[in-house]
């Protein structure tokens, strides 16, 4: 589709490929392979001389409708799509990284991405240095002649830490290495990283990508050249794909993307706002609160502040899990992205696997919770929540 296309009209309309049927909506191609019209057309396809379907292992129509859309709403040239989120960064991680590579991720990221680079990546000879991720020069101090890779979330997980992406492109620009951007958490909707320096940009489409909580899913993003096509033989190869039928689901799921965000961010807002007047609560960690610390550059680089907001409760452990058992309507689960809110304790779920001290350093305390904001009425969220605090 044209450049000058808008985001809302490319949710619906980029990567269709009608058939000769002529359907509305987009097809689902469940299927394991493609018949070839001769042996010399295999051929062809198997070399790469000529375009089209193989196997839905790694080409897929349906799947590629969603790369080809998503591309489109992060303003990538192209995507890989993958089995969920954490495939993404493992395929990323294998096209780019070798023995004696190393990688500077910040410390404020997801339990499983700390257990990939520290635990994982780190078998294969590839060391990870973790840093604070809102300083830039912890950034600039980590770098080494053989640093390949910078990782940040941002906003982070869970607590909402805002990084430059600017800023660490340019570090990573000095040092001859990636950034890689996982942006989860604000989707294309909010911010496009893309734009603001970033080299790849990395999805769990499990989440706000799909919206409704269905399927797994996940995407790398980035120029066309020897990074993106190291993604795609990775997945050709190990076969971590995404399957038709999921990637069907979310292609629906794009199709709201953007009146999703906008409405789970306004409720996110006013229950930050709501909750930092709360006398239960110790600390509200939000974007969008003149109170974050990073609130100015979230203004600048995101649209609005999210759907996720964090908070410590007065008393620990046994005050936060207090919250979360006296819920009746909010989901106790530590997924999020779901347009039915949820509520989870992050260092016993999510970061449970982590170390004490590694949950410490990424700020992770006994009494924060996280609630991913959906679609409910206000009042009814807040009621639920107060419930605990009470």
């Amino acid at each position: 589709m044209a450049d000058k296309i808008e985001f809302d009209t490319l949710a619906l309309r980029a990567g269709i490929h009608r058939s000769q049927f002529g359907e509305h909506s987009e097809a689902m191609y469940l299927t394991s392979s493609f018949v070839f019209d001769n042996a010399a057309q295999a051929a062809a396809r198997f070399t790469g001389g000529t375009e089209g379907n193989i196997y839905s292992r790694f080409t897929n129509p349906t799947v590629s409708a969603f790369q080809e859309r998503l591309a489109a709403l992060e303003g990538a040239e192209t995507c890989v799509a993958t089995a969920s989120g954490m495939s993404a960064i493992l395929a990323m991680a294998m096209a780019m990284l070798k023995a004696g590579d190393h990688v500077i991720c910040s410390a404020s990221v997801f339990g499983s991405t700390v257990q990939l680079f520290s635990n994982i990546m780190g078998k294969f000879g590839v060391e990870t240095t973790f840093v604070a991720g809102a300083s830039v020069a912890a950034w600039e101090g980590a770098s080494r002649s053989n640093t390949k890779l910078l990782f940040v979330e941002t906003p982070s997980n869970p607590l909402t830490e805002i990084a430059d992406i600017a800023a660490l492109a340019a570090v990573a620009r000095q040092a001859g290495a990636l950034l890689a951007v996982d942006n989860c958490f604000c989707t294309p909707a909010l911010q496009q990283p893309l734009q603001l320096g970033a080299d790849l940009v990395i999805h769990s489409a499990t989440k706000y990508l799909d919206g409704q909580g269905r399927v797994l899913g996940g995407a790398v993003l980035g120029p066309r050249g020897p990074v993106m096509d190291g993604v795609y033989g990775f997945l050709r190869t190990a076969g971590p794909s995404l399957s038709p039928f999921n990637a069907w689901v979310l292609l629906k799921g794009l199709e709201t993307l953007r009146i999703r965000m906008d409405a789970q961010s306004q409720a996110a807002l006013q229950l930050a706002q709501w909750l930092e007047r709360h006398p239960g609560i110790e600390r509200v960690y939000y974007p969008g609160l003149p109170s974050h610390p990073q609130h100015e550059l979230a203004q600048k680089q995101q649209r609005l502040g999210g759907a996720v907001v964090s908070f410590e409760v007065k008393g620990g452990r046994e005050a936060a899990w207090r919250v979360v058992d006296a819920t009746r309507m909010i989901s106790i689960t530590a997924n999020l992205g779901d347009t039915k809110t949820t509520i989870t304790h992050p260092a016993t779920t999510t970061h449970g696997r982590i170390s004490a001290e590694a949950r410490k350093a990424a700020g992770i305390s006994e009494g924060l919770l996280r609630v991913a904001v959906g679609l409910e009425a206000l009042g009814d969220i807040q009621a639920d929540v107060e419930r605990g605090l009470n």
